[in-house]
């Protein structure tokens, strides 16, 4: 009798029921096993993780790894429903001969039974697998994208992630695909929610009358306004929700979805190496910012507009007046420089100090603490409005700062001369 451990992989990006995903693959494993005297006795299965993670990354292959190296492991050799599951590109060939070293021979029903190291054929089948999950999951981005992109142009259908403050969801009918529909999936539109309208059209207001970030976010704060967190507790569980916050007054004010347009693609997920001297530990995902001239836009007005477009346009053009727009920043003229310290809108700047107009960059943060600033505050943010998150204690309330981020954010503001409170977290 042979004791073999199944191996198997299910994600979200195909929409697949992870039971009924590792029903099918569990059972391809058992057919080519069994006539073979082959009985499976253990089990890896990873849900909701996606092919392109390496399999030293997916929990349970992980643990699979690792049991390969224990002479006591409960068995002898490891199977897999389908290669797809498991290896995407290059995966199999990084990943295989750890099943060489530790001498497991590894299943696959494509080959009929256990891989031959020496067998050419089967390598190339193995990688032809690996580049096929590659284009499969490729192809599953262009369609959504490109479906994505056709309905911000076409629609007035509410394409996913929280309304912009000022708006809440209505109901528009049953979902256009009859399956869907039968789970009971409904769509959604855009319609105005008084209250917060009225305090984005102030918002907008103050801005053109001459009022900066800062005293518009004060105002509303003493006047008793709940903010976009405070508003919206079921969503902003991790935001303290006090007081009403610069960032937000800009997220605000640089919203066109307020005119009543569709607009798709402000962000992107990119992958870039977690090391770039040891690219088999693969990618990460990080959301960046779109130029605005990467938006998708719809043709017409499909929401009940909060505010005009030419108040809206007014408003961009005094942004980019006062210098808070995208690659404003100049450098200065200095008689010590940080070479090549910050990098913002393709301009090098270099200068004797960091002030609060500073693009984020010229703290000289990690990648990690940058990014997740950048998310937060958007591509027009700057080191003044860190400054304020920190004050504010809000720092702590931004997603991927722990206690490690916001202790580096605090050491650079206190390199630079910034004051800081000395206990925030």
């Amino acid at each position: 009798m042979i004791k073999l451990a199944f191996w198997g992989r299910c994600s979200t990006e195909d929409r697949q029921d992870p039971e009924a995903s590792r029903a099918w693959q569990y059972s391809r494993a058992e057919q080519l096993v069994t006539p073979r005297g082959g009985v499976i006795v253990a089990e890896y299965f990873d849900v909701d993780k996606s092919r392109s993670i390496p399999p030293a990354r997916r929990p349970q292959a992980s643990l699979l790894l690792a049991e390969l190296a224990g002479p006591d492991r409960a068995f002898d050799a490891v199977v897999v429903g389908e290669p797809q599951r498991a290896f995407y590109g290059n995966q199999f060939g990084n990943t295989f001969p750890l099943f060489e070293h530790y001498n497991v021979p590894l299943w696959v029903p494509e080959v009929n039974g256990a891989i031959d190291p020496a067998n050419e054929a089967h390598d190339m089948t193995m990688s032809t697998f690996g580049s096929i999950s590659k284009v499969e999951r490729s192809r599953i981005k262009t369609r959504v994208r490109a479906t994505m992109a056709a309905l911000a142009q076409t629609s007035n259908r509410h394409i996913g992630g929280r309304p912009p403050y000022g708006y809440r969801l209505a109901d528009a009918g049953p979902h256009p695909n009859p399956s869907k529909a039968a789970d009971g999936k409904r769509l959604h539109v855009l319609e105005i929610d008084t209250y917060t309208a009225e305090v984005v059209q102030r918002i907008f207001a103050e801005f053109l009358a001459g009022k900066g970030f800062s005293a518009i976010a004060e105002g509303l704060t003493a006047d008793g306004i709940l903010s976009p967190s405070a508003y919206d507790r079921a969503r902003n569980r991790h935001r303290c929700g006090l007081a009403w916050s610069k960032s937000a007054i800009r997220v605000i004010v640089t919203n066109p979805r307020y005119t009543g347009r569709q607009v798709w693609n402000k962000q992107r997920k990119r992958e870039v190496l977690i090391d770039v001297h040891d690219v088999t530990l693969g990618h990460e995902t990080k959301l960046t910012w779109n130029t605005p001239d990467q938006w998708v836009w719809s043709n017409d007005i499909v929401n009940p507009p909060i505010i005009d477009e030419e108040t809206f346009k007014a408003a961009q053009e005094l942004l980019a007046a006062r210098g808070h727009g995208p690659a404003r920043h100049k450098p200065h003229r200095a008689r010590h420089l940080y070479m090549l310290r910050g990098v913002a809108g393709g301009v090098v700047h270099e200068h004797e100090r960091v002030t609060p107009a500073c693009p984020l960059e010229c703290l000289g943060l990690s990648g990690r603490a940058l990014g997740a600033l950048r998310t937060e505050l958007g591509p027009t943010g700057v080191v003044g409005d860190v400054v304020l998150l920190l004050r504010s204690g809000e720092l702590a309330d931004v997603r991927g700062i722990g206690p490690r981020r916001a202790g580096e954010i605090r050491t650079a503001l206190i390199a630079e001369g910034f004051p800081v409170p000395r206990h925030q977290w």
